[in-house]
């Protein structure tokens, strides 16, 4: 086998054996790095690179807003309503290729990103 298949294989086996708390900490983490990535790309103007970045991590925010149970705590709104912010914030900065506005989302994402994280560490 390959290593790039040993690669698939071992990412695949990873997602199919994580907990919701690991899956979630691992969507976030690929949502942060869509991000920087975006973001860079946008200021170096690599226009495919860009698109194609966002347009992954609004596949994330969706995915992360549709998976949310808004009955599960009183604080699922309001992390529903930033999932929609943040939604509308990456497709204006796709296209206007605004750099800035990627990074306000980033900024936003990231303390999300560390608390599930350590909530995550919590419960194992």
């Amino acid at each position: 086998m390959s290593a790039p298949n040993l690669r698939d294989r071992y990412l695949q086996d990873s997602i199919n054996t994580a907990s919701p708390a690991k899956l979630l900490t691992m969507l976030y983490d690929r949502l942060i790095l869509d991000l920087m990535q975006s973001e860079e790309a946008i200021r170096n103007d690599e226009r495919d690179v860009a698109n194609e970045k966002l347009s992954h991590a609004q596949e994330i925010v969706i995915e992360l807003r549709c998976s949310l149970d808004i009955e599960a705590w009183d604080g699922a709104p309001g992390l529903a309503n930033l999932y929609g912010f943040i939604l509308t914030e990456l497709i204006g900065a796709n296209i206007k290729r605004d750099a800035d506005r990627v990074a306000g989302c980033r900024k936003l994402l990231e303390p999300l990103r560390d608390a599930w994280r350590e909530a995550a560490s919590a419960g194992t």
